[in-house]
């Protein structure tokens, strides 16, 4: 029930539902989920990576994701970037914020 409210309630429906994916495919905190850029998880070429190479937010330890149990989601969800000319580094750019959620995600990084 969620997972269709994420994906069916909200504009950015896809999204929320990736976002949500992501975090309970990689038990990664939402911080860290937040601060994922597109070439950590996409290949140049559009495809989905294996495996993507991040260090926790709050622990600063290396860490490996495993993205084969939410590739076919990263792969809907590329197209629908796609579709709604979402064009930035991050992998789940704010909607409707873009320079706020911009200027959060750097600060993190």
């Amino acid at each position: 029930m969620v997972q269709d409210t994420l994906l069916d309630s909200f504009r950015a429906g896809r999204r929320n539902y990736t976002i949500f994916q992501v975090g309970k495919a990689t038990l990664l905190r939402v911080s860290d989920v937040m601060k994922l850029k597109k070439s950590d998880v996409f290949n140049p070429d559009g495809t989905v990576k294996q495996t993507a190479f991040i260090h926790d937010q709050k622990t600063g330890k290396a860490n490996t994701l495993y993205l084969k149990p939410v590739q076919q989601d990263l792969v809907v969800y590329h197209d629908w970037l796609v579709q709604q000319n979402l064009n930035s580094e991050w992998l789940f750019p704010s909607t409707t914020h873009i320079e706020t959620i911009v200027l959060l995600q750097r600060a993190n990084t």
